[in-house]
């Protein structure tokens, strides 16, 4: 007991089990939840107030995103991901996201565009807070947003899941170095690109962007995979 902060408590409404696996990725973005240790589900049931059964469904569906793993009659270990997997996170990305903001540059209505500014502010805002969940949030819906103009569910899916198994890593040691904000900024900058029908300026600004993140995963004080989840964002 004692793993997670007074915080997580939920209170008990519908969608617990949805509410749980929220708590449980915020408690792994603050760093309450580290990589390679393992937690039982009526630990950390105790913690957040709810009963083990939800805090089991929540793990499953983590699991199935990438985040953790069972361990037999034990519980659940948090992943570790190495700096191979994030390069090749990463690599994927781009393979798929620069091509289709060019292509959703060339054909999306400015009206479609616009609609996704506040999204792109609350990136900012969220980072200018150190509101670590909810520039998440913004972040995740303006990227998925902007690639679910192309008309492909599927595309954005697979973006979704990469997303998943590696936006943990990094926020909190971005924040406390004030880089943040920095890589926020460009949500706004790509925006404007897109705006005016730049395609290859769009596409040239999305590949730095993941090219940025992916350097800031690697920008660590000690520069190891074992420093947990202070590796990466966006």
């Amino acid at each position: 007991m004692g793993h997670l902060s007074s915080r997580s408590a939920i209170p008990v409404r519908e969608n617990l089990r949805d509410q749980v696996a929220n708590a449980l990725r915020a408690a792994l973005v603050a760093g309450e939840l580290r990589p390679g240790v393992v937690y039982s589900a009526p630990t950390l049931a105790v913690d957040l107030g709810v009963s083990a059964t939800p805090v089991r469904e929540a793990m499953l569906d983590l699991a199935r995103e990438g985040l953790v793993e069972a361990v037999r009659n034990k519980g659940f270990r948090i992943t570790e991901v190495t700096e191979r997997e994030l390069d090749e996170y990463t690599e994927i990305r781009e393979l798929i996201e620069v091509p289709t903001i060019g292509r959703v540059t060339a054909v999306a209505g400015a009206e479609q565009l616009e609609a996704l500014r506040p999204l792109a502010e609350e990136v900012v805002q969220g980072a200018r807070r150190h509101d670590l969940i909810a520039y998440l949030e913004a972040d995740r819906r303006f990227h998925l947003g902007l690639l679910g103009l192309a008309g492909n569910a599927h595309l954005v899916q697979v973006v979704g899941d990469l997303r998943k198994r590696s936006r943990l890593y990094g926020l909190t040691a971005l924040d406390a170095r004030g880089r943040l904000v920095e890589s926020a900024e460009e949500h706004l900058e790509l925006l404007d690109l897109m705006l005016a029908g730049d395609v290859e300026g769009a596409q040239a600004c999305m590949r730095r962007h993941l090219g940025n993140v992916r350097s800031l995963w690697a920008d660590t004080p000690e520069g190891a995979p074992s420093a947990g989840p202070d590796r990466g964002a966006s």
